[in-house]
């Protein structure tokens, strides 16, 4: 594949979403990040922005039910950029009806051209008016419903087949084709700043419309908008932040005076709201393994204007090296997981992750858990959430920590408010994607007996 291949933007929507699904396919990239980062490089005007996002995403998101519908009508190999034009291509003549589906031809036709010569441009003509004229096969014809929901909602088979065992194959369908939908965009206000109310209508003044959560009371749904180029997010009255990914920090429970330890702390959302909540009282130790996703965290905390926070780029299974045992009150571990809850803002993840990866990341997760307990005061509260839906990453990773700690007991999250107790199985909040058209998270607390 030439560079001229993988440039980014030319003023041409499709052409800069086919360099993207390439990047994601050959270096896998993360399209969330490399999305943004074609946005505001290229500088890309809302209206082609908006359509970028949506024919990338949902390219990816349907990728197996694309290939599916084009296996009939190709013949012999293909070099990767053109079948990844042809998803492109497909994905806006199937999915979306504001596109007339010659404009979708004939784009994808020019994108050829340029990218090669007149013969690829003739094949991706053929097939897509082939496709016009006869139409998709239908997934119905895939007799094995397994296979068949894997196939349909364009998730791999192994991954299907694993949430059926753990979840029910009603779940794990509901959860499927919920991954393919667009995420709400949702924000937490500053409360230790402004009010909700107040929040409203400085942004309706800017012409963002919003509504209050029914799960969470520092919570708005967004209904139109950027609410990053606000005065508000400016001024740090507003952070962006997925409704589920706050939960944590209300299972942590804590109070103005406490000491409290983020371990996983970047990009810092989860951190900046502990730090709300401590109202300038007490002190907030925020660590992440990587620089420069500290230096996320301190800017988000110069944004908010919160000073009593620390920032340490540490390795956290090793923290007990730097600070002395039982010395925090309380300890959220967000830690490194599959991520299969997020699948919808990320969906290139359910391609890229495999069976065997939960081990590994269930030690990683134990190991985390094995220094909190060991930093944690009598009393104390551990927090454990995690990104995903997977039963070895949550519970299994929960019946670990207690087996091999009989110091700690599971904490019931008892005064959570009563929109999570349907959530909850012994103990711990299971959130699945389709039960607040939120993020896929999961969240325990244990308390170290005295």
């Amino acid at each position: 594949m030439s560079s001229r291949s993988y440039r980014m933007w030319n003023g041409n929507v499709r052409d800069a979403a086919l360099s993207i699904l390439m990047a994601i396919e050959k270096n896998q990239a993360y399209s969330n990040l490399l999305l943004h980062q074609t946005i505001e490089k290229y500088k890309i005007e809302q209206k082609d922005s908006g359509l970028l996002t949506e024919i990338t995403y949902g390219t990816l998101q349907h990728k197996m039910t694309l290939d599916y519908y084009l296996e009939p009508f190709i013949k012999g190999k293909l070099d990767d950029w053109v079948r990844q034009l042809l998803r492109l291509s497909l994905y806006q003549i199937h999915y979306l009806d504001r596109i007339p589906n010659h404009a979708a031809v004939n784009e994808a036709v020019e994108i050829a051209k340029k990218r090669s010569h007149k013969g690829t441009a003739g094949l991706v003509n053929g097939i897509l008016r082939s496709i016009l004229r006869e139409g998709v096969r239908s997934t119905d014809e895939i007799k094995d419903p397994i296979e068949r929901l894997s196939i349909a909602s364009s998730h791999p088979l192994w991954l299907i087949k694993r949430w059926v065992e753990q979840f029910g194959f009603e779940k794990t369908e509901k959860m499927a084709y919920e991954n393919n939908t667009p995420p709400t965009q949702t924000i937490r206000v500053n409360l230790s700043r402004t009010t909700v109310d107040e929040v409203i209508d400085m942004l309706e003044d800017e012409g963002i419309i919003s509504h209050k959560s029914e799960v969470l009371p520092e919570c708005l749904h967004i209904e139109k908008g950027q609410v990053a180029k606000t005065r508000a997010f400016q001024y740090g009255f507003v952070s962006i932040q997925d409704e589920s990914s706050m939960i944590p920090t209300h299972a942590l429970r804590v109070n103005p005076g406490h000491r409290v330890l983020d371990m996983c702390a970047a990009p810092g959302g989860k951190s900046m709201h502990i730090a709300e909540q401590l109202k300038g009282e007490g002190s907030l130790v925020s660590v992440d393994l990587h620089p420069h996703k500290v230096t996320l965290i301190s800017e988000q905390a110069t944004r908010l204007g919160i000073e009593n926070i620390e920032t340490r780029t540490m390795d956290s299974r090793k923290l007990t090296d730097e600070y002395e045992e039982e010395s925090f009150d309380r300890i959220l571990v967000d830690a490194p997981c599959s991520g299969l809850g997020v699948i919808r803002r990320k969906p290139d993840i359910k391609y890229t992750k495999k069976e065997e990866d939960f081990a590994s990341l269930q030690t990683i997760q134990l190991r985390l858990l094995d220094e909190a307990a060991k930093l944690i005061k009598p009393n104390g509260l551990i927090v454990y959430s995690t990104c995903t839906i997977d039963e070895t990453e949550n519970r299994g990773t929960v019946q670990a920590f207690l087996e091999n700690h009989p110091e700690i007991v599971l904490d019931k999250l008892s005064d959570l408010p009563n929109t999570f107790h349907h959530l909850m199985s012994n103990g711990m909040i299971h959130i699945f994607p389709q039960d607040f058209n939120s993020d896929g998270f999961f969240v325990a607390a244990f308390k170290k007996i005295s």
